[in-house]
């Protein structure tokens, strides 16, 4: 397993403000990959769903994913639909140590009820939308997770506080049960 962080979990969980502290205090190089696809193709997610589709982005995130993965040293926050491509998630399992940023759709509505940049979210009903995400993808973001952290309404210094201890307790479980 490389040294890498990839944190994942539904939109609004906190996945590039959490992960760009953390990535800071463990000293490794921060990605987000929906960010990479925005600064590779020159234009916003929104206008990749308008022109390619759902389809056509999962193509691009799935290329993303399978480079980023394969890099030493990072923290990669993933976009919150990338654990739907069964190749995601073997990357994403392969690539480091995964974290699952929980929150319940209330908490994450509450957060991305005024992003006008997320292309799933433009629904009459947003808050129902979510909870069917959350149903339909939390089984998979469990699937991968090595930890999982609450981020309901905690701040975000609590939040990185937990995760860095939970690392610190994996990594010290690690160290005890050397592989065979």
């Amino acid at each position: 397993m490389q040294n890498n962080i990839i944190l994942v979990g539904l939109m609004g969980a906190g996945k590039s403000t959490i992960g760009r502290q953390l990535a800071r205090r463990l000293n490794l190089t921060f990605y987000d990959s929906d960010k990479v696809i925005e600064e590779r193709t020159g234009v916003g997610i929104p206008t990749i769903f308008e022109i390619e589709g759902e389809a056509g982005f999962r193509e691009r995130e799935e290329q993303i994913i399978a480079e980023l993965t394969a890099m030493p040293n990072i923290l990669l926050a993933t976009g919150g639909g990338s654990v739907l491509r069964e190749t995601n998630r073997q990357h994403i399992k392969a690539g480091g140590c995964v974290i699952y940023l929980r929150a319940s759709a209330e908490h994450l509505f509450q957060r991305i009820k005024h992003d006008r940049s997320r292309p799933l979210m433009q629904t009459s009903h947003p808050l129902q939308t979510l909870r069917d995400l959350l149903k339909m993808r939390e089984p998979l973001y469990l699937e991968v997770a090595d930890l999982i952290v609450p981020t309901g309404k905690q701040k975000v210094n609590v939040i990185l506080r937990d995760i860095y201890t939970k690392l610190k307790q994996l990594q010290e479980v690690s160290h005890a049960n050397p592989p065979a």
